[in-house]
Formats: C-alpha cells, structure tokens, sequence
C-alpha cells in the first residue's frame, strides 16, 4: 500500500514539521530532564501529559466526550460527531459488561472487538488487559468521512515554559487490517496554530510493533520534536480514512514528552595564568531519544573582568553559529543536534587581566530559546608565576689596591620557588677604611594567599665608623622589595632607615631618595641611594655609598629585589 503524504496550508508551520517514528518507541515510566552537570549524558524525555483515560473509569463505558481527566489537569474532550456514533468514541475496557452500550449506535455483533481492542493496548503498555481503559472506534460500516476530528482537547495544557522542545507519544491498536486501515494523525495546538506531528499518519496496520490475537499495536512516537513557541498546548487527532469499511481502531497512552536539550557551561584549564587563556567549553546535551533538535539558541554574558581572547570559536554543532568577538564580555550561540547525536560543544576562548575566580551561572544564560539553563561552573586566573631575586649585604669595599665583601651576604637567585636566605657576623675592620658592627641580611621569596609574589632583601648594620669618624651610625638598614599585583604587574619599593647618622659632623634624618653630600678634596656620599633596573621590575638600594678622589668605592647596608618571567637571566643592578 502505498504511504499516505500530506500537503499542508501556507499557515502551517512545516518548518516545525515532525515525523512520527512507525515502530515501536520504549518511553521511561517516571523520566526526568537531566540536571546540570552532566555535559554528554542524555536523560529521559520529560512527560509534560499523560492521558491513560483511566481517572473515574469502571464498569460503565463512555463517550470520550464525557470523560474527564485526572487533575490538576482535569483534560475535557470533544470530537466529531461522526466519530461520537456507530460504536466510535468510546472509552471501552475488557471490564465493561458483555452487551453492548446504549450510547451512540449500539454495536451489535461488535462490541467484543471493542473490549479486545482495549485489553492488547492495555497488555502492550504492561498493564492489566482486564482492566485497561482506551478510547476505541468500530465503523460498523458507516462513512465518517476524511479529515474528521477523533480526539481534541477542549482547554490548552499548561507545560510550564515557552521555547520548548516538545514531541508526541501514543500506543494505538487496529484491527481488520486486511480492509481499508485507520490512518491517524496527531497535532499539537498553539492557539490557533495547528502543527502536524507527522508527515505520515500512523498506521499500526502497517507498522505494528507486535500483532495479538490479529490485533497490530505499537508505541508511536515523532522523530522530529517541535520547536514549541508557546507555554500551552493542545491536542488534536484526526483520522484520514475517509471509509467506514475497516477503520478499526483504539488509543491509550496520549503522551506530551519535553525533549528540550540540556545546556552545561565549563572551562578549561580550571586554572591557568594572568594573560593566558583559558576554553568556555558550552556543551548542549541531547535528552536519550537522540532526536534531531535544530533552532536552540542561547547568549552567555561573561563575568566582569572575563573577556573573549583572541581565535575564531570551534564547534561541533549542526548548523552553528557563534558569535564571539574578541575583547567582548557575550558569546551568543544558536545551531542544532543532529540526529543520533548525544551532544555536541561550542568551545570559546576566554582571558582575564586580573587574578581571580569567575563563575559563570544560569543567570548569566539569558536570550534561551529550545535549551535548559546550566549549573555553575568557574575558571581561575592566577598571577603569573614569576622568578624571585633577592640579594642582600651589609657592606663591600672596592680599591685599586683592596677588596672586601660582600659581607654577610644572602642571596635567593632567580627562582621561581618560594625561599629565603638569612645571614648574620659580629662585625667587620674594613682596612685603614673604618670598622662594622653587628651585620644581619635576608633574602626572600614569598607568595600570598592570593598567589601574588613578592621577592625583598634587607641588609642592617650597626656601629659603623668610616673614613676616620668622618660617616658614623648607631645603625643603618636598607630594603628593597619587587611585589606583583593581580594583573601580573610588578611594583617595586625601597627604604632607608637611620639611626644617629652624622656626615662630617652635621646630622642626617629623613634623607631624600638619593640624597648627595660632596666634601671637597676627600668624598662624595650618596645617602638613601634608590637605582632602578631590570625595566623597572627590580630595585637596588644602598644606605650609604661613598666615592673618594682617591678611588675607593665603599657600600654599607645594600638590598636589591626583582621579579621576572622564568627562562630569562635575572638582571642584575
């Protein structure tokens, strides 16, 4: 027999076109849409509506036009004349007595074919055939015409959202298939917008999932789901053989599935550094009927202080497209599933210029047409991890005819582990040149609680005596530090401290960076000396550096500190 085709008005929305599978379709008993957080794991479809027909059914058969639902629905329905007489439109059971009703036109020799109708549905769905309720027709040789409304619900459903991916499921039964079949064709409602489930009308006649005592039934279930605009639904059957020669036919199990794709949002690495980037991997999950879901669209506005980094977005959805420009804070997407596809990813890159942790969430998804919102998922930006170098002493000398130090010396040199290095002697004679006391240097490495870096050097020494009484201190300390901040960038400070500094007689406080003090025919003094280097990501500090006309280079209490990127040499002051 050749498969019956249909062509639709101009105000049918065949973009939404669904295809009714003709074989049986297995629908979980209790399903649920999956969670977020578990990109790549279908879950069940979701039954939005079940009519079983069973709410309030006994022992007295019905028109279906009588019947109403379970709440909070409370389903009420309506149906064509036609198939409201001639032993059609009945909600009929193996339960029911053995004469037929008297509703509509009795069905004489006819009404066990009925009940039998509604107990292999009933044993198909795993049910008591006994006891099964379905809604059952027998033309009993009357016309009732094509195109005749067997089943329409009176008020729309409630399915809890708009932009829904929505698809149709009933178990239906024929008998007398060696005569003119049933052909049924289901339709969702959208007001008055009518949208096929199929474009071949279902015929278990000719595609049955098993055959019971001459009965064929099945489980049908659309291919294509719908792409649902509104929030309400309803539905409609009609029956497209027109003859009432044959057209013998039941249905139970009237299913509303939501199949709408699951939306995850991760990165990748969970952390990485400052400047860097990182992957806002989008990962849109089919529901476990693994139908084809085109039209889905969605737009993720980033966190603040999280942008698109540079490189065209990668895909493996249908029909994608992606729009992610770089330095914007949005990635807007729309594509489809293919059918057969668990999932497919929309992967972005994404940078920060500042350290932090940014969390991405469902209120960040808006603009979702056809999707599930996500879970949260974060990425971290760390500092870099640059190379500590600290260097302290707590003086040296330089002459054509001497050398000494540096003394007490500590040193962390150009690492990017975290150390420190400490030091300390009694006191120093520094030739005919003065003497030294007490020396205590350190050196080190640290990394705070937020990752930021900082190396710093200290060198302090005491009782100091130069150049015959000329430079004297109870106690002078220098220090210098280089710190990162959370933009990788890297600040460098120094200080001079003085206890009881005398120059040539005259008192020193509060030196000004650099401070310079000239005694003619004998020095030159430096106090507080602050010397940038390393592009302005180290600082080297001298509490004192004395020059004499006669070349002699004298430094007490010196620091220098610098962070740099690791695999370059550490520069040096």
């Amino acid at each position: 027999m050749r498969r019956f085709q249909f062509r639709f008005p101009v105000g049918t929305r065949m973009a939404c076109l669904a295809v009714l599978a003709l074989v049986p379709a297995t629908v979980a008993a209790s399903p649920a849409i999956a969670d977020p957080g578990t990109p790549g794991i279908p879950a069940a479809p979701r039954i939005v509506f079940s009519e079983e027909f069973e709410n309030g059914q006994g022992a007295t058969p019905i028109l279906v036009t009588g019947y109403t639902g379970p709440a909070p629905v409370n389903a009420t329905y309506t149906a064509d004349p036609a198939w409201l007489t001639a032993c059609n439109g009945i909600i009929a059971s193996q339960s029911n007595p053995a004469a037929p009703p008297p509703i509509g036109v009795p069905c004489a020799g006819f009404w066990g074919s009925v009940r039998q109708l509604a107990g292999v549905l009933g044993q198909w769905a795993g049910n008591d055939p006994a006891t099964n309720h379905a809604v059952t027709a027998y033309t009993n040789g009357a016309s009732p015409g094509a195109n005749k409304v067997q089943l329409e619900t009176v008020n729309p459903i409630d399915i809890g959202a708009a932009s829904r991916f929505i698809t149709f499921s009933v178990d239906a039964a024929s008998v007398n298939c060696f005569t003119n079949h049933a052909k049924l064709g289901f339709y969702l409602l959208d007001g008055a917008t009518v949208i096929p489930t199929f474009s071949s009308p279902i015929d278990p006649c000719d595609n049955p999932g098993t055959v019971v005592s001459g009965i064929a039934v099945g489980t049908y279930t659309s291919d294509a789901p719908v792409l649902f605009n509104g929030s309400q639904v309803g539905i409609r059957l009609v029956n497209l053989q027109p003859s009432g020669i044959g057209n013998d036919a039941a249905f139970d199990n009237v299913r509303i599935l939501d199949v709408t794709p699951q939306l995850d949002v991760g990165y990748s690495p969970g952390s990485t550094e400052v400047g860097q980037s990182a992957k806002l991997i989008l990962t849109v999950t089919n529901t476990s009927d693994l139908r084809e879901k085109n039209g889905w669209s969605f737009k993720v506005a980033l966190p603040d202080g999280l942008k698109v980094a540079a490189g065209a977005p990668v895909t493996t959805c249908a029909a994608p497209a992606v729009t992610a420009p770089a330095g914007g804070g949005t990635v807007t997407v729309a594509g489809g599933l293919a059918a057969g596809a668990t999932s497919c990813t929309v992967e972005v890159k994404v940078t920060a210029s500042s350290a932090g942790e940014y969390t991405t969430c469902a209120q960040d998804v808006s603009q979702r047409v056809g999707i599930n919102a996500p879970g949260c998922a974060s990425v971290t930006f760390v500092p870099p991890i640059l190379s500590f170098d600290a260097h302290a002493h707590g003086g040296k000398v330089h002459a054509p005819l001497i050398n000494i130090g540096p003394l007490a010396p500590s040193d962390l040199s150009c690492t990017v582990t975290p150390g420190s290095d400490d030091a300390t002697i009694a006191g120093a004679t520094l030739s005919t040149l003065g003497s030294l006391g007490i020396i205590t240097t350190e050196a080190s490495g640290v990394t705070g609680p937020a990752g930021l870096r900082t190396a710093k050097a200290r060198a302090t020494t005491a009782d100091l005596s130069l150049l015959g009484g000329l430079v004297t201190a109870k106690e002078i300390k220098a220090e210098a530090a280089a710190t990162e901040d959370s933009t990788g960038a890297v600040t460098t400070t120094g200080s001079v401290h003085l206890t009881q500094l005398k120059v040539n007689g005259a008192t020193i406080t509060n030196p000004t960076v650099n401070q310079t003090i000239n005694i003619p025919l004998v020095a030159r003094i430096v106090i507080n000396e602050r010397t940038p280097y390393g592009a302005g990501k180290g600082i080297a500090v001298n509490a004192i550096h004395i020059t004499t006309v006669a070349g002699i280079d004298i430094i007490v209490s010196h620091a220098h500190a610098s962070l740099t990127t690791p695999g370059q040499p550490c520069p040096t002051p």
